[in-house]
């Protein structure tokens, strides 16, 4: 694309975006939401709170409830042990996950579908 239309889409794109931005100021809604922040934050700092006192107050278990990336950190199941039997060698590996040097060179000697075959456990 040229830059005199990559200019001209863009031009357009915020032609847009300005007339979204003008109906939106005449949504009486959005005053009412507008309005409403304004004066909470006023009154906040009236009394010197902040938005994390004023959650204290309505919900104190919202400070004890742990985040929900913390509750799935330490919830993954332990990996279980594969153990993989080259019939031409007889030589076993044992792993937990396919990062194994052996196990590699025998997936791309005999490919990864025959290895698999060779699963025991």
């Amino acid at each position: 694309m040229s830059r005199l239309a990559e200019y001209r889409k863009l031009e357009q794109q915020l032609a847009a975006q300005l007339a979204e931005l003008e109906s939106m100021k005449s949504d009486s809604g959005l005053k009412k939401e507008m309005e409403f922040e304004s004066k909470l934050r006023a009154l906040l700092g009236e009394y010197g709170f902040s938005l994390k006192n004023i959650i204290n107050i309505f919900d104190p278990q919202a400070c004890r409830r742990t985040p929900v990336a913390e509750l799935k950190a330490g919830t993954r199941k332990p990996r279980q042990v594969k153990v993989y039997k080259n019939p031409h060698t007889g030589e076993v590996v044992e792993t937990k996950g396919g990062n194994h040097k052996t196990l590699k060179e025998w997936k791309t000697e005999y490919g990864s579908d025959t290895v698999e075959s060779w699963l025991t456990k």
